[in-house]
């Protein structure tokens, strides 16, 4: 069986990150998606909502199974047998960063990373700058799914309070 790794904060899931799964669902029979846990920021969403978001929009896909993680992504893959991490690359300065990544968890665990490069519709985009323009009243419907769209909305307004 074929396995990959789609990692990530997903707070939240976009359209961009749904670009990249849904291409790499089509590539492996199994893509677990680890919504990773950094415990030095506060989110919008708690991790619970994430993976909840997560599993909702990408249901049709049919092979993603979605788990948080704290620690080291290739202890992720280590103890499921994950080969490979597929990333996506929106710009260049991406692929520096993601280039180190990739070297580093590759001599820490022989895992592979693969590189795709996000669909040009996509290639701004990310979910600060979706949190951002939606925090100040911007439409970002466009940019999530309307699920997430919806959430990001109401807990928008919830904090407003």
């Amino acid at each position: 069986m074929r396995r990959a790794v789609c990692p990530g904060s997903f707070d939240p899931i976009t359209n961009g990150h749904l670009d990249i799964i849904e291409r790499a669902s089509k590539l492996y029979d199994v893509v677990h998606v680890a919504v990773l846990i950094n415990r030095n920021k506060q989110g919008m969403f708690t991790v619970e909502e994430r993976i909840a978001l997560i599993e909702e929009t990408c249901a049709p896909y049919g092979n993603i199974e979605v788990e948080a993680h704290s620690g080291l992504l290739v202890d992720f893959c280590r103890e499921r047998g994950i080969p490979a991490i597929i990333k996506g690359l929106r710009a260049v300065s991406d692929f520096d960063y993601e280039l180190q990544m990739a070297q580093m968890n590759h001599g820490l665990s022989g895992v592979e990373t693969l590189f795709v490069p996000t669909s040009p519709t996509y290639s701004f985009l990310s979910s600060s700058l979706v949190k951002e323009v939606a925090a100040y009243g911007g439409d970002v419907s466009h940019l999530l799914p309307e699920v997430v769209n919806s959430r990001l909305v109401a807990r928008i307004a919830e904090r407003r309070g």
